[in-house]
């Protein structure tokens, strides 16, 4: 039998992000559209701009995971990510490992690195958008937010390791 490649509705995730937010006292939106696993199908269905997406990627260096926030909008530079994170290789997790620290398939990710135990750094190219959007343990579920809070709740470092051209 296939493995499922969408998940929708509030997942187990999409329920611990609402009650971090919510025990920490932050306003947010929850929203719910139509599967989407790409940024672009993302922003369509939010009504948002993709420079608004904060994308949420998990790296693995030095042996370690790292828990990624970017803008939708940019590319990700592997040689600027080197120098952050003090590696000589990064490499995406995989979809088994994703799934294994998560509990999320790829695009299901929400940038809560902290309720997963890994450390958090945000690009800093998300730091023009004062509001963010991103999926939340589900394909169908997204949260907006301000992302000042997303910074303060997730304890992230900024960064740049987005490409320029």
């Amino acid at each position: 039998m296939d493995e499922p490649k969408i998940q929708e509705g509030e997942t187990e995730v999409t329920k611990k992000a609402i009650e971090l937010l919510t025990s920490k006292g932050i306003e947010f939106e929850k929203l719910i559209h139509e599967p989407v696993t790409t940024s672009s199908e993302a922003s369509g269905a939010r009504g948002s701009s993709l420079s608004q997406g904060a994308k949420a990627i998990i790296v693995k260096a030095n042996d370690k995971f790292y828990h990624l926030i970017i803008s939708a909008a940019v590319p990700l530079d592997n040689n600027k990510l080197r120098k952050v994170l003090g590696a000589r290789r990064v490499r995406f997790a995989t979809k088994e490992e994703l799934f294994e620290l998560t509990g999320c398939l790829p695009g299901a990710v929400p940038p809560f690195g902290n309720l997963f135990g890994l450390p958090v750094y945000m690009d800093n190219a998300l730091l023009s958008e004062e509001i963010v959007y991103f999926n939340c343990g589900s394909h169908t579920i997204s949260l907006r937010m301000k992302r000042t809070d997303l910074i303060d709740v997730t304890n992230a470092q900024i960064a740049d390791f987005h490409r320029t051209e």
